[in-house]
């Protein structure tokens, strides 16, 4: 018997997520760092949670799939939004016709958007020693 899955990988700044997407009743088993953590407690905000679901809830499918994440580094707020990436891209593997209505809703989009590298001479990436005259 073979196991029917659907995957898709999320990038946000630097967080990578992993996403299987398997017929179900709704369950989500997260793995961050490689190490088991409960979903509602590790994304304790409810705007993340409501981030994460946000592709399900678009295409109605809620309650259709068992998700499996597998998180690696970045933080939460990252780590939710390449989960939601990741599903998106799940679900547009899943049924090709979902892909317009995510993208209407800007969720298939990689946001690619990352910290600017420090430059020598500077403090930062931009900000320089104070100026003075003598």
């Amino acid at each position: 018997m073979s196991l029917i899955q659907y995957y898709g990988t999320g990038k946000r700044k630097n967080a990578i997520a992993r996403v299987y997407l398997r017929p179900g009743k709704g369950d989500i088993t997260l793995v961050v760092n490689k190490r088991l953590r409960p979903f509602a407690d590790y994304f304790s905000l409810e705007s993340l949670r409501y981030a994460i679901r946000q592709p399900l809830m678009i295409t109605e499918m809620e309650n259709k799939f068992d998700i499996f994440l597998r998180v690696e580094g970045g933080g939460v707020r990252g780590q939710a939004e390449a989960i939601r990436l990741g599903i998106a891209r799940a679900l547009v593997e899943f049924n090709r016709e979902l892909k317009g209505v995510l993208r209407k809703a800007n969720l298939i989009t990689r946001d690619a958007r990352v910290k600017e590298r420090k430059k020598y001479g500077l403090l930062a990436a931009r900000k320089a020693p104070q100026y003075h005259k003598r």
